[in-house]
């Protein structure tokens, strides 16, 4: 039950980026699904009698540190050696973007954004903050480990290794639903920056 619930969804979306191509309708199809996942998690974490409470307090706290790791991520992209050293990929590369609405059309650009910030981030923060985190052993040393197979996961890991810490200290302290908060905000203002500059190196 634990596996359909907290590493269901996280896995619906690992198996389908592997399986599907770069495209805007397979992120498209991918949020789908994944948002299916979620839904059946919620479901079947409610069956079982659980519930996600989440204050005033922890939602501000949440929003805060969304915002924080959303300029830790930005900021550094001003230094060519963040970029050289740090990024890992092409960022100066001028081919045309799959989520570009002059592409792929604005549905699926939002749709994109849509994912990136409500879809995928609870996904991970259920995956990484709580099942990867107890699965290890709910210690010190499983925060760092989870911690790193964050990191990894993505294209900027330094960057990402302080924001899975950071959305990890707001688990610990203030409960999933406000790391879940925490990571939707910082992917929301991400996804807002990128449509609204029409940087899509961070997409």
């Amino acid at each position: 039950m634990n596996l359909a619930i907290w590493v269901a969804p996280y896995a619906l979306w690992m198996a389908l980026m592997l399986a599907l191509p770069a495209e805007a309708w397979a992120y498209a199809v991918r949020s789908g699904v994944c948002a299916a996942g979620l839904v059946a998690a919620w479901w079947l974490f409610r069956r079982g009698g659980g519930r996600v409470r989440i204050g005033k307090r922890a939602f501000a706290v949440g929003v805060l540190c969304g915002v924080a790791v959303w300029a830790l991520w930005v900021l550094p992209e001003r230094f060519a050696w963040y970029r050289e050293w740090l990024v890992v990929g092409d960022v100066g590369s001028t081919a045309p973007s799959p989520y570009d609405p002059a592409a792929c059309g604005w549905p699926l650009t939002l749709v994109r954004l849509a994912g990136s910030a409500f879809v995928i981030s609870a996904a991970e923060e259920m995956f990484f903050r709580r099942w990867l985190y107890r699965w290890l052993g709910a210690d010190a040393s499983a925060f760092l480990w989870m911690v790193a197979l964050f990191a990894v996961e993505h294209d900027r890991p330094a960057v990402a290794a302080l924001a899975g810490a950071a959305y990890g200290v707001v688990a610990l302290r203030r409960g999933l639903g406000a790391a879940i908060v925490a990571h939707a905000t910082t992917n929301l203002l991400l996804g807002v920056q990128v449509v609204a500059t029409e940087d899509w190196a961070f997409w």
